[in-house]
């Protein structure tokens, strides 16, 4: 979607003004998705969906310190800093940018009821339909992984886009939901990244005996 569309973001709203200049390529991969599904579809008439979610975190997420999202960024950070000792922790940009994210279950559960309960070639958002501000969400991060760390803001770095929320009311008004709270969502995403830590250092550990 574009950058500075207004928010809520409707589906109708796809390719209407200028993309997020930092992520920019990623975005238009997706577009390139959105348009083979409606190709598809048009060519050979069967229900090929195209599902715009939101962000995204939770278990088998992208936890590299290159490449990392908001949500396995931050959780990251916070372990090595427990681990290290130290109580400070430095989160790119303001914080002050809003971010809606939604557990990876709730997509899953999201595409399973779709392909039930829906078939058209519209685009459909899947969402919480709610935000949060990026210093919020590193606070409940924190508050899960190192409760006693504090949060600085490197201003220097860029913010990204100021808001990103999806209107939600298309797939609201098929009868699906959203089920997990951001709070249990970051616990039990925590509780996985810990345990599949601990199985890369075994693994690592006998590789190298």
């Amino acid at each position: 979607y574009p950058r500075d569309t207004a928010q809520p973001i409707r589906e109708d709203q796809l390719l209407t003004g200028p993309l997020e200049p930092t992520n920019e390529a990623y975005a238009i991969a997706k577009i390139a998705g959105i348009k083979l599904c409606e190709a598809y579809r048009s060519q050979y008439g069967d229900n090929f969906i195209s599902a715009m979610p939101t962000n995204l975190y939770g278990p088998n997420d992208n936890f590299d310190p290159i490449g990392a999202h908001l949500v396995p960024m931050l959780i990251r950070r916070f372990d090595q800093a427990r681990h290290a000792g130290d109580t400070e922790v430095t989160v790119w940009g303001t914080g002050r940018p809003r971010r809606e994210l939604m557990h990876v279950d709730d997509l899953a559960s999201a595409c399973v009821h779709l392909m039930h309960h829906y078939n058209s070639g519209q685009l459909i958002n899947v969402g919480t339909g709610t935000d949060t501000t990026v210093e919020d969400i590193a606070s409940l991060v924190r508050d899960v992984v190192h409760p006693t760390a504090h949060i600085t803001f490197d201003t220097t770095k860029p913010d990204g886009a100021p808001q990103k929320l999806l209107d939600v009311t298309r797939i609201h008004d098929t009868g699906w939901h959203h089920t997990i709270a951001l709070n249990d969502g970051l616990r039990s995403t925590y509780d996985w990244y810990l345990t599949a830590e601990h199985i890369r250092n075994r693994k690592a550990a006998a590789t190298t005996a």
